[in-house]
């Protein structure tokens, strides 16, 4: 297959309904859009033309290391994917000082990466929550919802009460020091679900960007979406008890 040139691609994602000049969460998954010019580097050049300059680009940047305390300056996020971990990297991008860090460019990128708290990682202090104040767009270039860090800002806004018994390393007084805490967590299979709920109400665009699928869709949408099903069946998102460990765990915590 030829590699998609960086033009192709910012046309293909303006043609998907990224708004120039706006605020963009993306989560992406190469391996589903590749070859493309440039590799990671070319994706973020063709996200960054469809923003423009008046833009802001907002990127997972969070760390899946507990046991050393984070470094936003070092501390890399290979389970984001290659072209989030190539992303923070940039001398232009800044990155949040948390564990569950994000890294942003454009005039609203300090203000979406200040400081936040670990607990809870993404409510609405956090630069999930403030993509959402900003009435940005959501986007799953390669990947899918189960990606998607915005439903977890819906499931703490729907107060749901199951939660996984997590920790982080941080330093204080210049020692690391474990931080426990309960997260709104499983193993987030489910988030499929979100798919159909906002192509039934028309929230989601659809199209190949690359060699692969996207979708793009609001964030207010996304929330809105998610907390009527939720207020629905506030465990909606859980396998059944024997499915999976994770959802296992996280039903028990509502005992």
């Amino acid at each position: 297959m030829d590699a998609v040139s960086t033009d192709t691609m910012t046309r293909q994602l303006l043609e998907l309904g990224v708004k120039p000049a706006g605020v963009l969460l993306v989560h992406t998954a190469f391996s589903k859009i590749r070859p493309v010019e440039s590799g990671p580097r070319g994706v973020i050049e063709a996200l960054m033309g469809a923003l423009g300059s008046d833009g802001t680009l907002v990127v997972p940047s969070m760390t899946s290391d507990d046991d050393n305390p984070f470094d936003p300056k070092a501390t890399s996020c290979p389970d984001m994917g290659v072209v989030a971990d190539t992303f923070w990297r940039r001398s232009d991008v800044l990155r949040s000082n948390s564990p569950h860090a994000f890294a942003a460019v454009g005039p609203l990128a300090a203000r979406i990466t200040a400081p936040h708290p670990i607990d809870p990682p993404h409510g609405l202090d956090s630069p999930v929550g403030r993509v959402h104040e900003l009435d940005g767009q959501v986007l799953l270039l390669g990947a899918g919802q189960d990606a998607n860090t915005t439903i977890h800002l819906a499931e703490g806004l729907a107060q749901v009460r199951y939660r996984r018994e997590k920790y982080v390393t941080v330093l204080k007084n210049g020692w690391p020091v474990r931080f426990e805490y309960s997260e709104i967590d499983h193993c987030c299979q489910r988030f499929s679900l979100v798919d159909n709920w906002l192509d039934a109400m028309h929230l989601q665009h659809r199209r190949k960007v690359g060699y692969g699928q996207a979708r793009i869709s609001m964030s207010r949408d996304i929330v809105t979406e998610v907390l009527a099903h939720l207020r629905a069946d506030a465990t909606v998102f859980l396998h059944p008890m024997g499915f999976d460990d994770e959802c296992d765990e996280a039903r028990k915590s509502l005992a």
